[in-house]
């Protein structure tokens, strides 16, 4: 795994899903993580590599870190799966992710939802880490969308910037800069996950703007959700982990196997990876547009508890929406 700052999945949803299905196909689970540190992304990867692992499952930092990784364990006989990020210029064997083109799509229409048809609408972008593939992949979702919006004028972006490694402190100074630059106006605010959402989230009380301007997000995060409870944020994007976490663990139980044949029976689609000019076998899953009237579905799909998300300040519109 790759750190627990850029976004609370990774070890509150990832690690606890991936340990039940690898357990589930058989396999015994070695989940590390990184915490944001490169040199111990290589040097927990070397270990396992070292210590002679039937499969090793990376969701790098970078695709050149990640790269480096999957050339080290191939040397070594052991197939690579890259989960939930996608190595440019890497030589992995699988990639298991949610279609992070379409994650773009579904913020490009969460935000033309909330902002509406209000002409010459301020903008404010927010994007993911420009080292990320799916950043990027999610970024051209979003302009399937928002590009006749911002060429006609019905919408004009006023500040748009692609965060270092996802920070969510960075994000909040970011998107602060170019409210002040604008006068303190924004009719919508199109950020790439919740993280970055909440430290928008709270720029925007302190201007007293939340609730009035719609804020995107992306991975259905407690904190996320409750924004959405409480109207300050507009929708996320939920991803159900369990079907990406199931997904790996048996495309890496027919690789532990030696049975390339049943891996690419699983991994129907292809990504592009750019870098290296090839198809990287694929499982690409849905995901789902999340606004306040259907948080319930993330409940009811065990991405959530209730009481993760019904809190005190929260507890009526949980009540309203009978999450429970």
């Amino acid at each position: 795994m790759p750190d627990t700052a850029s976004s609370a999945r990774y070890e509150s949803f990832d690690r606890p899903l991936l340990e039940k299905a690898l357990r589930a196909e058989g396999l015994e689970a070695d989940i590390q993580n990184a915490q944001g540190d490169v040199q111990k992304f290589s040097q927990l990867a070397d270990g396992m590599i070292n210590g002679g692992v039937k499969v090793l499952i990376i969701d790098s930092l970078n695709s050149e870190s990640g790269a480096t990784v999957a050339k080290k364990a191939q040397a070594s006989g052991i197939p690579v799966i890259d989960y939930d990020r996608l190595n440019l210029g890497s030589t992995s064997d699988y990639y298991v992710s949610f279609d992070a083109t379409k994650i773009g799509e579904l913020q490009g229409r969460g935000l033309v939802q909330g902002v509406g048809d209000k002409q010459g609408a301020n903008i404010i972008e927010i994007e993911g880490a420009a080292t990320d593939n799916n950043a990027t992949l999610v970024i051209d979702g979003q302009q399937k969308l928002l590009k006749e919006k911002y060429a006609s004028g019905a919408y004009k972006v006023v500040g748009s910037q692609r965060v270092p490694e996802w920070n969510n402190q960075q994000a909040g100074l970011i998107f602060e800069q170019f409210l002040t630059a604008n006068g303190g106006k924004v009719d919508g605010v199109l950020v790439a996950n919740d993280g970055m959402a909440g430290a928008v989230v709270t720029v925007l009380k302190k201007t007293g703007l939340n609730g009035k301007v719609p804020v995107t997000g992306q991975d259905a995060t407690p904190d996320g959700l409750q924004a959405i409870l409480r109207g300050d944020m507009y929708m996320t994007v939920f991803k159900p982990i369990a079907e990406e976490a199931n997904a790996t663990a048996k495309v890496a139980a027919a690789l532990a196997k030696g049975d390339r044949a049943a891996a690419d029976a699983l991994a129907t689609a292809t990504s592009d990876d750019t870098k290296s000019n090839r198809k990287v076998k694929s499982v690409l899953l849905e995901s789902v547009l999340v606004t306040k009237e259907n948080v319930k579905a993330v409940v009811d799909a065990g991405g959530v508890k209730a009481s993760e998300i019904c809190v005190p300040d929260t507890q009526a519109a949980c009540n309203e929406l009978g999450i429970k």
